[in-house]
């Protein structure tokens, strides 16, 4: 009698996704897979999605998770249509809710009192309060 050949790996019936998830995200990582989307389309079209402020006027709340994801989304399917997709954040009010923090634990508000406190001691400390 032949052993009959098995063409897919055997499964556990238990499976653990939290460590599968972990173990597909450290492989993404350890071969730059995200990059490798990026820089392998060089040449291509490019799509440019510009991501407005996640939360420029307080604390991140579930709505911000609900609209970063259809970002992600629309980034994936162009990237998966070929084009250049590069990611790039950085609105300068990204850094308002830190400031925003920073002027109400100083007791100062608006550009004249942050510049006669300092811009470098207040920036300082706006970087250390989020």
């Amino acid at each position: 009698m032949t052993e009959k050949k098995k063409y897919y790996p055997e499964l556990n019936a238990k499976i653990n996704f939290p460590e599968m998830e972990k173990n597909i995200l450290n492989f993404w990582e350890e071969d730059k897979t995200f990059e490798k989307s990026v820089h392998n389309r060089d040449g291509a079209a490019e799509f440019v999605f510009y991501d407005g402020p996640p939360f420029a006027n307080g604390t991140p709340h579930y709505g911000h998770i609900m609209v970063s994801y259809v970002k992600d989304a629309v980034a994936r399917f162009q990237t998966m249509n070929g084009k250049k997709v590069e990611r790039r954040l950085g609105w300068d009010c990204h850094g308002l809710p830190a400031e925003m923090s920073a002027e109400k634990q100083l007791g100062v508000s608006g550009r004249k009192q942050i510049e006669a406190f300092g811009i470098e001691k207040f920036n300082d400390f706006a970087g250390q309060t989020f």
